[in-house]
């Protein structure tokens, strides 16, 4: 009898790897590089309605090769003095034009050209020269490999994929901190190992140093629990998690509207929760940030006026120390102190509300010990689907979008991931080949989270803006977002990696993570 039990398991897990091996057979291949390059999948059933998947597309390229960027420059004149000088002092330039625009970028002229000198099969070679080109006064000097312009390449690339049903999936699928509170970073291995989790992914953008911030502060839209840790960057792009299952999973565009109301009905504007005021993340914000209230991402905004909220379920035991007036509330609102400076014990189950300038003064002029304020939060999607702080709802920060109703839709100006007075910022982010973190919904109502790992010549090189929205349309997306990338790009099944950070220094601390919990 056992061995008839063992004989039947055996063929249960021949008839399972047999499927697996199937669907990853009739699924399209990658639309990465020549339809004839090599590809394998490799499937595992993590739990029932869970699949892992590392997909291997492509071989190292014969004609990619390291080369130095002498410097990206939005004019052919400025191009042509510069390589006149390069030829003048002995070397032998070549300039790339590159074509490629945002999406919702009405200009269609190039968006720059980019002067280079040297081309070399290993890197050592272009570190030399750039140490060359420094002593004879260059700056700004960049050695790169051309496999990650975002041109023709043969590869090769690494995807791994997280395919969830929540129809089979008896787990949950949260957004979850680093560290549990929004100060500091953790590793996603880190996370997953104190989570228990069975597989997880990083998540959302964040501040690293603390010159542009609270490091650990999502800079972007964050809830956990039907509960707001940090406001949105307005207008940009977010995954929408409205159970803990991962049921109803979508992808949409957020905005956060905060406010404080003060017993004698003054109002004023909640600027941010959980982080330093004055500084703004990726701006987005409101009430007079400069130099912008649009979208502006990998900048730092500032607004010498705010309302700052701190929670310590998500901040701590206490305030950020500082010039300004806080008050301490009760779960209730009630005021327990105010205080002529900021700095102080946030109150269990309450909250602290801290003010500069205008803010200060506000506080000032409308509260005192023991009257109330009202804090209001309202989180408002493009979609017109409501969305009520409560229950389990999660929402990770991305951006730019990648795919709506099935098709490539890519609003990179208006997610501010294009700089007008700086073109070569989109070129570097979005045009070039990262390391990507993508997150995405299928018809049927499946949860993908995939990585690509780049930054890795023979390994893997990355990709594109344009390359991530085809992808996620081959795994069968019809909404998808770009999350965190780069050194952040990392997924773990159990608490091991199965990507390869691009780091130099290894797995880079993070700010929040996405985690599968069985």
């Amino acid at each position: 009898m056992r061995r008839l039990s063992l004989l039947l398991s055996a063929l249960l897990l021949a008839t399972l790897l047999w499927t697996i091996a199937g669907s990853a057979q009739q699924a399209p291949l990658l639309p990465l590089g020549s339809p004839t390059l090599p590809e394998t999948r490799t499937s595992e059933q993590l739990a029932p309605g869970v699949l892992h998947t590392q997909i291997v597309r492509g071989e190292t390229s014969a004609t990619d090769v390291y080369t130095v960027d002498v410097a990206f420059l939005e004019t052919r004149p400025a191009a042509r003095a510069l390589s006149a000088r390069l030829r003048a002092d002995g070397y032998l330039p070549r300039t790339r034009v590159v074509t490629e625009r945002a999406q919702d970028d009405a200009d269609r002229r190039p968006l720059g050209f980019l002067v280079r000198v040297g081309s070399f099969a290993e890197q050592a070679g272009a570190d030399e020269l750039r140490l060359a080109l420094t002593a004879r006064g260059y700056t700004g000097l960049r050695t790169i490999y051309t496999g990650e312009d975002g041109g023709r390449t043969s590869g090769p690339w690494v995807v791994n994929v997280l395919q969830i049903d929540p129809a089979s999936f008896g787990g949950t699928v949260v957004p979850e901190l680093g560290t549990e509170i929004v100060p500091g970073l953790e590793r996603l291995s880190e996370i997953a190992e104190r989570t228990g989790a069975l597989a997880a992914m990083n998540g959302g953008y964040f501040v690293i140093g603390a010159a542009d911030g609270t490091p650990g502060d999502l800079a972007g839209v964050s809830v956990l629990d039907g509960a707001l840790v940090s406001e949105a960057v307005n207008g940009r792009t977010s995954l929408v998690l409205p159970s803990a299952t991962g049921e109803g999973a979508r992808v949409a565009a957020l905005s956060t509207e905060q406010t404080a109301t003060a017993s004698d009905g003054a109002t004023h504007e909640v600027d941010g929760l959980n982080r330093v005021p004055g500084l703004v993340r990726g701006c987005g914000g409101s009430g007079g940030d400069f130099p912008t209230e649009a979208p502006k991402h990998d900048f730092t905004c500032t607004d010498a006026g705010e309302l700052i909220q701190y929670t310590p379920d998500f901040f701590g035991a206490r305030s950020p120390s500082g010039e300004g007036v806080e008050v301490s509330l009760d779960a209730s609102g009630t005021v327990l102190e105010l205080r002529e400076s900021r700095g102080g014990p946030i109150p269990l189950g309450g909250s602290v509300l801290a003010g500069t300038d205008d803010g200060a003064a506000w506080l000032r002029a409308h509260v005192a010990t023991g009257s109330r304020v009202e804090v209001g939060f309202r989180l408002v999607a493009d979609d017109g689907a409501p969305l009520e702080l409560a229950g389990e709802l999660g929402v990770v920060n991305g951006g730019p979008r990648l795919l709506r109703g099935g098709a490539i839709d890519i609003p990179a100006t208006a997610e501010g991931f294009h700089w007008e007075e700086r073109p070569e910022f989109l070129y570097r982010f979005g045009v070039r080949r990262n390391p990507r973190t993508l997150a995405g919904v299928t018809s049927e109502g499946q949860l993908l989270l995939v990585t690509v790992d780049g930054r890795r010549p023979g390994f893997s090189v990355g990709a594109s803006f344009t390359e991530s929205a085809r992808i996620m349309q081959a795994l069968g997306a019809v909404a998808a977002v770009n999350l965190d990338g780069g050194g952040s790009t990392t997924m773990t099944i159990g608490s091991e990696l199965v990507t390869r950070p691009s780091d130099a220094t290894g797995e880079r601390p993070i700010g929040d993570a996405i985690v599968l919990l069985d």
